[in-house]
C-alpha cells in the first residue's frame, strides 16, 4: 500500500508509504496501482519508497474486527416506543395520525 499526494503548485505527484492521517489531495493505493502509477504530461512522479510491499492486516485491525463482531452478536433489548397522544385526540403512528371515529367522513 502507498499514499499518493498531489502537490499542484509544483506539478508533482508524490508516492510514499501509507499515511497514518488523511490529508487533502491524498489517496491510498494498493501495491499494484502504486507501481503502475504515471503522471499527466508535464508532471513529475517522486517515489519516496522505491518498492511497495503489500501488507496484511495488523493485530490492531484484527482486534477491532473481533470487537465489532462481538458487538453485532450481542442480543438487543426490544423497546416498544410509546406513541404520544395528539392534541386532537388521535394517536400518531409514524408520519400518519389516527383520529377517533368520525362516522366515515
Amino acid at each position: 500500500m502507498a499514499t499518493l499526494t498531489y502537490v499542484y503548485s509544483d506539478s508533482t505527484a508524490v508516492l510514499g508509504p501509507l499515511a497514518q492521517l488523511a490529508e487533502p489531495h491524498s489517496y491510498d493505493l494498493c501495491a499494484e496501482h502504486a507501481q503502475r502509477l504515471t503522471a499527466p504530461r508535464g508532471w513529475e512522479v517522486v517515489r519516496v519508497a522505491p518498492e511497495f510491499i503489500p501488507t496484511g492486516p495488523s493485530s490492531d485491525d484484527l482486534l477491532a474486527l473481533a470487537d465489532a463482531v462481538r458487538e453485532a452478536g450481542r442480543p438487543r433489548t426490544a423497546e416498544t416506543p410509546v406513541e404520544p397522544a395528539e392534541p386532537s385526540g388521535g394517536v400518531r403512528r409514524g408520519h400518519l395520525r389516527v383520529l377517533p371515529g368520525e362516522g366515515g367522513r
